[in-house]
C-alpha cells in the first residue's frame, strides 16, 4: 500500500491492521514527525518516502525522500502499488485524492475535506471511507428501502461543560477527548461539532440518502443507524477502535476479530441527546450546507483558519463556529463547477480572511 499521513492515528492504525495481516507498505508519506517516521521506515522498509518540507528530508533515514505537496503526488505515481490509504489531515489532502483517482487506484479515504470540498466532482463509488460512521452506515446497508440515515456523535471534550464556561476553555483542554485518541484538528472539530457536519456531507456523497441527521451518544458504542421504510431501525455497535474500518477499507472484507465485541451489560445504558445549537453553534447551518453541499469548501477553509486563530489565542471555541458561519454567509454564492475553480475559491477566502482580520 501507499500510505499517506503514517505517523498520524490514522496512519499508526494502519499500520497495525498491515503488520496483523502482511501487507506490503510501499510508500510512507508522513508531515513534520521524523522520529516516528525513521521508526517506521525501519520496520516496513518501503521503496518511497515523503515529508513535509525539503530541511525535514535531511533527517530522514532512507535512500528515496521526497517532500512538500509535490512529493506526495510523485511517490504516488511512481509506487506500484494499487492502494492508497489517505490519512492526511486538511485541504492537502484533496489533490493526492484526485491524483489517486486519476491514476485509478483504490482509494481508501480517511481525508474528510476531500469529501467535504469536492465530493459533487469526485467518483464516490470508487472511495473506500475510513470512518466508523460511514463504515457503520455500509455495513447496515441490504437493499432494503431507506428512510433515514442518522449518525452518532461523541460531543467532544466540553460536551458536558456548562454553555457558560465554554468561552474561557484552553486549546489544551479542548484536546482531552472523552472516548477516542485523535489527531489535533479532529478532536477540536469534535469539540465544535464540524466533524460532524462534514461527516454528514461524506454521508451525502457516499450514500445519497433522503433524510440525514446527527444525535450524541455519549460512549461512542453506537456508531450510525439506520431507519427503514418498514418501521425498523437497526443499529451498528462496535468498541471505539479505528482499526475495524480501517481493515474493511483496505481489505474488503476481514473474516477474524479485530476488536473485541461489545459487552452490553458491563456498558449497563446508553445516553442519547440532541445536538443543541446553543452549546455547538455550528450546527445553525447544518441544513443550509446539506442543501447547497457544494459550499463545503467555504466552510472548510473557514474553519481551518478559525481553528489556527484558537491556537493563537485570537478566538475561543464558540467564536470558531461563530467566524465561520460569517464566511459561510459572505461566499454564499458559491458554486464550484470544477477542482480548478475549487482551489481557486479556496485561495480567495484565504486572501478575504487576511485582508479582514
Amino acid at each position: 500500500m501507499i500510505l499517506l499521513g503514517s505517523t498520524g492515528s490514522i496512519g499508526i492504525n494502519t499500520l497495525k491492521i498491515a503488520k496483523e495481516f502482511g501487507l506490503q507498505v510501499e510508500t510512507l508519506v508522513a508531515g513534520s514527525n521524523v522520529k516516528l517516521l525513521n521508526e517506521q521506515i525501519r520496520e516496513f522498509n518501503p521503496d518511497y518516502v515523503c515529508v513535509g518540507s525539503k530541511e525535514l528530508a535531511l533527517h530522514v533515514k532512507h535512500k528515496s525522500v521526497a517532500y512538500g505537496q509535490e512529493g506526495i503526488l510523485e511517490v504516488i505515481e511512481k509506487s506500484k502499488s494499487n492502494l492508497v490509504v489517505n490519512a492526511l489531515v486538511g485541504f492537502l489532502g484533496l489533490k493526492p485524492t484526485i491524483k489517486t483517482l486519476e491514476l485509478g487506484k483504490k482509494l481508501a479515504l480517511a481525508n474528510k475535506e476531500s469529501l467535504v470540498v469536492a465530493g459533487h466532482l469526485l467518483d464516490c463509488k470508487k472511495i473506500a471511507p475510513i470512518d466508523s460512521e460511514h463504515f457503520g452506515l455500509w455495513y447496515l446497508l441490504n437493499n432494503r428501502d431507506i428512510s433515514k440515515m442518522t449518525i452518532m456523535a461523541s460531543g467532544g471534550a466540553f460536551r458536558d461543560t456548562p454553555l457558560s464556561e465554554l468561552k474561557n476553555k484552553t486549546p489544551k483542554e479542548a484536546l482531552k477527548h472523552p472516548n477516542w485518541s485523535m489527531g489535533r484538528k479532529i478532536t477540536i472539530d469534535s469539540a465544535t461539532m464540524t466533524n460532524k457536519l462534514f461527516e454528514l456531507l461524506e454521508a451525502k456523497w457516499l450514500f445519497n440518502p433522503k433524510k440525514l441527521d446527527a444525535i450524541i451518544e455519549t460512549k461512542s458504542i453506537i456508531h450510525a443507524m439506520i431507519d427503514f421504510k418498514d418501521g425498523s431501525s437497526t443499529a451498528h455497535l462496535a468498541n471505539a477502535d479505528m482499526r475495524l474500518p480501517i481493515a474493511y477499507a483496505i481489505l474488503g472484507s476481514v473474516e477474524k476479530e479485530i476488536v473485541p465485541h461489545v459487552d452490553l451489560c458491563s456498558i449497563g445504558s446508553l445516553e442519547f441527546r440532541k445536538i443543541d445549537e446553543s452549546h455547538y453553534p455550528i450546527w445553525e447551518i447544518k441544513d443550509e450546507l446539506l442543501t447547497n453541499p457544494q459550499r463545503g469548501v467555504v466552510v472548510n477553509r473557514a474553519n481551518e483558519i478559525a481553528i489556527d486563530r484558537f491556537f493563537k489565542g485570537e478566538l475561543n471555541i464558540l467564536q470558531i463556529a461563530e467566524f465561520t458561519k460569517d464566511i459561510f454567509k459572505k461566499f454564499e454564492d458559491v458554486n464550484p463547477k470544477s477542482l480548478e475553480e475549487i482551489f481557486e475559491i479556496d485561495k480567495e477566502i484565504k486572501h478575504y480572511t487576511k485582508e479582514n482580520s
